[in-house]
Formats: structure tokens, sequence, C-alpha cells
């Protein structure tokens, strides 16, 4: 079975932290640093990986990793060139994500994207982790169903501080995924392995998908707190007038001003009214657009720069597009 054994040039660290001064190097998996400052090492491939917690890699591009069978190791900043999904059943400190720290708690499921930089600050004492890994590279999905459905596993790309919290029921279903897909990596390798892993991965990763429902239902008084303060925040957005030097808001800018990374804010949302954040973006934009259109004191002209429009026939086709009609021909019919 060809696996395409290939591992690309992968350089994710977003602008900013991909320093030439930050290169480090590795003596027993201890990054040596000349300053206080945290370091990042980037690990490209499941080997590598595998190696730096001292076990056997099952497979070039796809390993499931018992923390039990990991040797000590010291906390790191690190970032991954493959996709990566931690089940930590331990309480290991203040975890670091990006530039920011957070409570990473017992029970807890984190899933990473190439590229997304995460780890802990290190203090020069090594630990023992315990709980699992699932770690597999681009590759080994390229070309097959889940390939072509990981845009929908959209908590890849979500922030550790909006991770899985499990309850003991699915925990033990998680344990139970890993350990099939770690049973099919120690078969023989045969016509059916590729398929047989990337769908037990598959089946994985709709779990989560579930569980992340189900979380979304039982923090209920808390996703209604943060569509309170979405509102709010594009209220105060177009009453302060920041449209006409700013732009539109996005969904992104709103995300970030909630604390919360697009791709959860954005799940959040649609969970909880049924619309995407851009439709309450756009609803928002036509109900002050057709208060505004109402004040006979404004030009059209006027109302669309406010709005954040560069052209006023911009503002004129968005409007009619949302309501059927010209502002000029809703200003004449109210």
């Amino acid at each position: 079975m060809d696996y395409g054994i290939f591992y690309p040039d992968y350089r994710f660290l977003p602008a900013g932290e991909r320093d030439p001064a930050e290169m480090v190097t590795f003596v027993e998996n201890k990054p040596v640093t000349n300053n206080m400052e945290s370091k990042i090492r980037h690990i490209e491939s499941v080997g590598e990986y595998c190696g730096s917690l001292g076990v056997a890699a099952q497979h070039p591009l796809v390993a499931v990793v018992d923390f039990a069978e990991a040797r000590p190791v010291y906390h790191m900043r690190q970032t991954f060139g493959f996709y990566a999904v931690f089940l930590k059943e331990v309480r290991c400190g203040d975890m670091i994500y990006g530039r920011n720290y957070y409570d990473y708690q017992e029970g807890t499921l984190v899933c990473l994207a190439p590229g997304q930089v995460i780890g802990f600050e290190d203090n020069g004492e090594k630990f023992q982790p315990k709980g699992w890994a699932l770690v597999f590279h681009p590759d080994l999905i390229r070309g097959t169903m889940l390939g072509r459905n990981m845009k929908e596993y959209t908590y890849f790309s979500y922030e550790v501080n909006e991770a899985l919290h499990l309850s003991e029921t699915e925990r033990s279903l998680v344990v139970d995924s890993l350990r099939k897909i770690r049973l099919e990596l120690g078969h023989a390798i045969d016509r059916h392995s590729r398929r047989l892993v990337t769908t037990q991965i598959e089946v994985l990763l709709d779990y989560c998908l579930r569980f992340y429902e189900r979380q979304f239902i039982t923090r209920a008084h808390v996703n209604h707190d943060v569509l309170t303060r979405f509102e709010r925040l594009l209220d105060d957005y177009f009453a302060e007038g920041r449209a006409r030097s700013e732009g539109l808001p996005t969904v992104k800018y709103c995300a970030g001003q909630l604390c919360l990374s697009p791709n959860y804010f954005g799940d959040l949302v649609k969970r909880e009214t049924g619309r995407t954040a851009q439709e309450h973006i756009q609803l928002k934009l036509l109900e002050v657009a057709k208060e505004r259109v109402l004040d006979p004191g404004r030009t059209i002209g006027e109302i669309a720069y406010e709005l954040g429009f560069q052209y006023p026939q911009h503002f004129t086709r968005m409007f009619k597009k949302l309501t059927g009609q010209t502002p000029n021909e809703y200003r004449a019919s109210e």
C-alpha cells in the first residue's frame, strides 16, 4: 500500500512569531535557550513526534500514543506539521496557546490543525504525561473521504479555551476509538489498511462533533450571554460611526472582540439561532440602513458612506437584494 510518504516543508507559524532568533536546539528533548522567553519547537513528522516521546512510530503518517508508555518530558511550546487530537487525563497547569494562557483541566480533548502553536511554560522539570494522542499527517487523508470532509470538523480551529470537556461515558468512547485505530495500525499492511484507518479516524471525529453539540447545549446560558454581547457589539459599532472609518464589521472582528475563535463563534451562533454570524451582521446592517433611509435629512449617498460602503451603488444593490426595493423606493413607500 502506498501512503505517499512525503513531508512537505510546512512553515505555518503566524506572521510575527516565526523569528530566526527563536530557533533552538534540544538536549534530551529539552530546549536550550539563552533567555527567559519561551521558544517554539516545530515537529514536522509523526515519526519525529513519537521519537520525542520515546515510543515507536506505528506508521510514518499516523500514530496513536498512550502517554503511559512515553518517557517523562519537559514542558515546551510546539507546532506540528500534522493534525493532532489530545486527550489529557492529568492537570498540567497553564497551557500556552498562541500568546495566551489557559488552565488545562483533566479530561479535556484538544484538536489541533497543522501549524497551531501550543504547549506549556518550561519550569525546568520533567513531567509524566497521561492520556492519549492521535496524530496523522495530511498526506494520510489526501484523496480520501476523510480528506474531503475535514472542513466539516471546524473544531480543529478552535482555541484551547474552547476545548471539549468530556463526560466519563464520552471519554470511554474516545479511548475505545483510539484503541481500535491502534489495533488496526498493528495489523499487517494490506490494501484495506488505509481505508480502515481513515474510516476509524472519521468515526472518532464524528463523535467529537456530537460531543461538541452536547457541550453547546449544556452551556446554553453562556452561549446566550455571547449572543447578547454580539448584539451589543454590533449596535455600538454602527452607533459610534466605526463603519465609516473601518468598514463593515467582519465575523473575525466580532469573534476577536468576544474573545472567541472565528470558527467556534460561527458554530455557536449557527447552533443557537439557525443563522450564520455573517447573516446576523447583514440583518443588523439592514436594520440600521432602513432606519437611516427613512431619515429625510440624509441622502442615500451619505447613508452608504456612513455604513462603510465605498460606493453608493454597492449599498443600493445590497439593499435591494435584501428588501426587494431600492433605498429610494423604500423611502417613498413608508
